[in-house]
């Protein structure tokens, strides 16, 4: 927006209104204006908390609502949705606890950095030979073996995944380990996975 002449004056004349305005209300008040001055602080603190709390309200929400639980069965094992909208899913790894997102649009298991650190492999060691495109442009990505891989019931061994060199929050489960289930079945609320 330019500033010209005009929009100088009616700058000017706001701040002049708004003086005016303030100047009376602290003459109308003074006897009382320590006690008025506390309660429209204590307004401000109250908008300020409301807006707070609708801007955190999906961060709220997921953190104090109960989430449904994982069943497990002899033979299948049923996911509840997150609050996201996305399945997630805790595997041992190599004997380690590794949190996978559902990703039917993956191919392979993608382990992050941080995860395959964790489990034992040494990602300086790795062979970043393969290439992979994500929503952040492509990353190189190493091929490396899973001992054993165990979901409830369900152990693999000997599977093969793919370290990403790229930054990731999260591990990333694929359809080359969805595709060893004779049931995978995705509804609005769940994920159900069964042998």
């Amino acid at each position: 927006m330019e500033f010209d002449a005009d929009n100088f004056a009616r700058l000017g004349y706001l701040g002049l209104l708004g003086a005016a305005v303030l100047m009376w209300f602290v003459t109308q008040n003074r006897a009382s204006l320590g006690k008025t001055l506390q309660q429209a602080l204590i307004w401000i603190f109250i908008f300020m908390g409301v807006i707070a709390v609708v801007g955190l309200w999906d961060d709220i929400r997921s953190t104090t609502a109960p989430s449904g639980r994982m069943t497990i069965t002899e033979n299948s094992i049923v996911v509840p949705r997150a609050h996201d909208g996305h399945y997630y899913l805790q595997l041992l790894v190599n004997g380690k606890s590794v949190d996978f997102l559902v990703d039917t649009g993956a191919s392979q298991i993608v382990l992050s950095q941080q995860d395959a650190t964790r489990i034992g492999i040494d990602v300086n060691d790795l062979n970043y030979f393969g290439r992979a495109l994500t929503a952040n442009g492509e990353v190189r990505t190493a091929p490396t073996e899973l001992d054993t891989v165990l979901l409830g019931p369900f152990e693999d061994r000997d599977l093969t995944a793919w370290v990403n060199e790229g930054d990731m929050d999260q591990s990333l489960l694929g359809m080359e380990y969805l595709q060893r289930f004779s049931t995978l079945q995705i509804s609005p609320q769940s994920l159900t996975l069964a042998r």
